[in-house]
């Protein structure tokens, strides 16, 4: 999770390249899935919405990982999410979207806090890896 043009897309392409390597994986990515949906809402509930989509989608998932990058910046949509694993995107404190750097809340549960541009996928896979085994 993280701010728009934090890295989130980026970190999770290369995440999906490592993981690949062990298990079967899938990447969600929370623009593609509103596109599919075509759901643009942005307030609360719309981002709430998206949250269940996700969920739903990555519940369905029959892969051993699911990799989603999504922005999530309420605790609601965190919690409705629920993920195993929590890498916070911390490279940017605004993005090109005022309203959600608005409501972006910081997360307090994270397993890796990313501050900088110049993280080791391979590091981070190794850690994701040692949940999964």
């Amino acid at each position: 999770m993280g701010l728009s043009g934090s890295g989130k897309t980026t970190l999770a392409k290369s995440l999906v390249d490592v993981l690949l390597e062990y298990k079967a994986v899938v990447r969600l990515n929370a623009d593609i899935v509103r596109e599919t949906a075509n759901d643009w809402d942005f307030s609360e509930e719309g981002r709430t919405r998206q949250a269940h989509r996700l969920k739903n989608i990555a519940d369905r998932s029959t892969s051993d990982i699911v990799v989603c990058d999504f922005i999530a910046p309420l605790p609601e949509s965190r919690e409705i999410f629920n993920a195993d694993y929590t890498i916070w995107m911390n490279t940017v404190k605004h993005s090109k979207y005022r309203d959600t750097d608005d409501v972006f809340n910081s997360p307090t549960n994270t397993n890796i806090i990313i501050t900088r541009f110049d993280y080791n996928a391979k590091s981070i896979a190794n850690s994701i890896l040692s949940v999964y085994n």
